[in-house]
């Protein structure tokens, strides 16, 4: 669920230009790797002819079943399964045209709060969503990552779908660079560096994240950064060829994306070379309104640098965004460990990185728990409703996503479950 400037840091839509999100399945999707077989089966979609931006959705076959309660719930834990009933709603904190995000609190958690985010299945099914927001069901279970933010929960009323995810109080990267027009070169290289590990990391288990923008970078409370927003990766990409699919956003898409070669795990590092461009000069590579004028940038590879760009974030960013995918910096065999190579990092302690033990440059100041300063006034100031508070009980769930309920265990099992996720 890709979105664009201004909105949720938890993205629920999409919007207009300047980072209108595109996101169209051009073939029907590989099945997932053993390792991260569908937890859930969604309605599903009857493969047809390759769709095209703006063409109507493809035809939806929906599985029927009597209720919520009716289907079996899958959660990680011997625990009730989550239900709406169990989290008091307390700040609107995101809305965009699939719904909105909420800052919630666990009725039996004490000070918990966290970022829910509640989709409407009838936008997600007719936008021709439900295999994006399957992949990011499936994501979120299997990552664990000092920089990928947590999901804690995930239910289903007849109405919504709602992923209830860790709240980072520091909002969006977008919120922060907007303010300060740029950062310094120590800023972008520490971000930069968080954001690495965390795209290396996805790799290692053959997922491409596809949807790197300041919008989908958050800070936690400490002002160390959480990836967010999975909704465009997908599983089980090995090289730089096999997926298909035309999706990302606009001012980020690297060449092979536009010209339809397929694509694979070099696209995030093109991506990457474009968020560090866009924190070091305010604005993202080739940055133009006009969507064809951009592309035809994008395509030529010919972009200018401002002076104060020193040589060797110059020489970074060059390589980053390198139009041969082959021949891009962490295109190759060695993937992160080719950017993490670079004379831009020298002298960076990436361990230290990965236990999070550098200090940020920026912490936010908060005064407690659910702060929400940081988060854009127009959603904050909406009023706190759910039109389905207290509805569910009499409707029946005729789009049902199947196997969709998640309740995580133990943080510390998940990381036994996974392995060391450093790999420095």
């Amino acid at each position: 669920m890709a979105i664009a400037h201004t909105q949720s840091p938890y993205p629920v839509g999409t919007a207009a230009a300047p980072a209108v999100a595109v996101a169209v399945a051009l073939a029907a999707p590989k099945a997932p790797t053993a390792a991260f077989a569908a937890p859930f089966a969604a309605p599903q979609l009857v493969a047809g002819a390759p769709a095209q931006i703006g063409a109507a959705p493809a035809q939806l076959v929906v599985t029927t079943a009597p209720s919520v309660a009716a289907a079996p719930a899958k959660t990680s834990s011997s625990a009730s399964a989550p239900s709406l009933d169990d989290f008091i709603l307390m700040k609107v904190i995101g809305k965009g045209s699939y719904g909105k995000v909420m800052l919630v609190r666990h009725r039996l958690e004490g000070s918990n709060v966290y970022a829910m985010k509640m989709l409407r299945k009838e936008n997600v099914i007719k936008r021709n969503q439900v295999e994006h927001t399957k992949t990011e069901r499936n994501v979120l279970e299997a990552v664990s990552h000092p920089f990928i933010v947590t999901l804690h929960y995930a239910f289903q009323t007849p109405k919504k779908l709602y992923f209830v995810l860790e709240y980072c109080p520091g909002g969006e990267l977008f919120f922060h660079l907007s303010r300060a027009g740029r950062f310094s070169e120590g800023r972008c290289r520490f971000y930069a560096a968080e954001i690495l590990l965390a795209i290396e990391y996805l790799h290692r288990l053959n997922i491409i994240y596809r949807d790197m923008k300041p919008e989908n970078i958050l800070l936690d409370a400490d002002g160390h950064v959480k990836l967010t927003d999975f909704g465009l990766s997908k599983e089980g990409i090995q090289d730089n060829y096999s997926a298909k699919s035309m999706c990302g956003t606009p001012e980020y898409l690297a060449p092979e994306i536009l010209d339809k070669r397929g694509h694979g795990k070099a696209v995030d590092w093109y991506s990457l070379g474009a968020l560090m461009y866009e924190m070091l000069t305010g604005l993202p590579p080739y940055y133009t309104r006009d969507r064809e004028k951009l592309f035809e940038r994008i395509r030529k590879g010919d972009l200018s640098y401002p002076t104060y760009i020193t040589p060797v974030a110059k020489s970074l960013l060059q390589s980053l965004l390198e139009g041969d995918p082959n021949r891009r910096l962490g295109g190759g065999p060695g993937d992160g460990e080719e950017v993490r190579s670079h004379p831009f990092y020298s002298g960076i302690d990436w361990v230290a990185i990965q236990q999070r033990r550098l200090t940020p440059p920026f912490k936010p100041n908060l005064t407690q728990g659910g702060d929400v300063k940081y988060f854009e006034k127009e959603f904050v100031d909406l009023p706190v409703v759910n039109s389905e508070v207290g509805d569910d009980q009499h409707l029946r769930d005729v789009n049902h996503f199947e196997g969709f309920t998640y309740q995580a265990s133990d943080l510390g099992d998940r990381l036994d479950k996974l392995g060391d996720c450093s790999g420095i």
